[in-house]
């Protein structure tokens, strides 16, 4: 099925959305820094500048829309329109994401929080996602993955 709206609009709206400071971004920045963590936002020297990062401990965290980065639960559907279009992006996308991850794993311990964690049918309580974050910040495991409830 051919796009029902001309490249300009679809540009104007694809800029609109926000890529950095989204709203599951900020749930978790709260609770970080209400449980004490001091953290740096969209570091730009780190590849793929997560969306938080805790130099003192070397974690970087990326919390990831479910949509845009192809994650397998309820947020994520190619659109019905367009379809090659959306497949390519969101393939490139999930791509890009592998590619990052390898990039700095050798300097930086990656936590990836998943939007469908923090809001929608699956969210988990936030005391939770926060406790599980802090034990894997003071853990020396390269890596936690935080998805919904039942994900």
């Amino acid at each position: 099925m051919a796009d029902t709206i001309s490249p300009e609009n679809r540009s104007r709206n694809m800029a609109s959305i926000r890529n950095k400071d989204t709203k599951p971004e900020i749930i978790i920045r709260k609770a970080l820094h209400k449980q004490g963590y001091r953290y740096r936002t969209h570091a730009k020297h780190i590849p793929g500048s997560p969306d938080i990062t805790l130099p003192k401990y070397s974690v970087a965290i990326f919390v990831h829309g479910c949509f845009w980065h192809k994650h397998d639960c309820h947020f994520f559907r190619i659109p019905k329109s367009n379809i090659d279009y959306w497949t390519l992006k969101l393939d490139r996308n999930a791509s890009r994401d592998q590619e990052i991850l390898k990039q700095i794993r050798d300097k930086w311990r990656i936590g990836i929080v998943w939007e469908c964690a923090i809001k929608g049918k699956t969210r988990r309580p936030l005391s939770d996602i926060t406790a599980q974050l802090s034990r894997w910040i003071h853990s020396e495991s390269a890596f936690v993955e935080l998805t919904g409830a039942d994900v």
